[in-house]
């Protein structure tokens, strides 16, 4: 298997992962306040959407890097 269509399958799979959850969810921690040996911790749950036409767009180049590169 050439480096092409190893790189098409995983755009495959992360464009029907983005497809199907729509995006993902993280924790970010700051620091909010620090007075001498006190400080305060604010955790801050971030969203990222991807959207719809992103998904399609990784699902057909994976596609198109599957199926089209290597044909002669």
């Amino acid at each position: 298997m050439n480096p092409a269509k190893i790189i098409g399958i995983v755009l495959i799979v992360a464009g029907c992962l983005g497809l199907a959850y729509g995006g993902f969810s993280y924790t970010k921690e700051t620091s909010a306040v620090k007075l001498g040996p006190i400080e305060l911790k604010v955790e801050e749950k971030e969203t990222v959407s991807i959207p719809l036409i992103v998904s399609a767009g990784v699902i057909a180049i994976g596609v198109f890097l599957l199926v089209g590169v290597g044909r002669k």
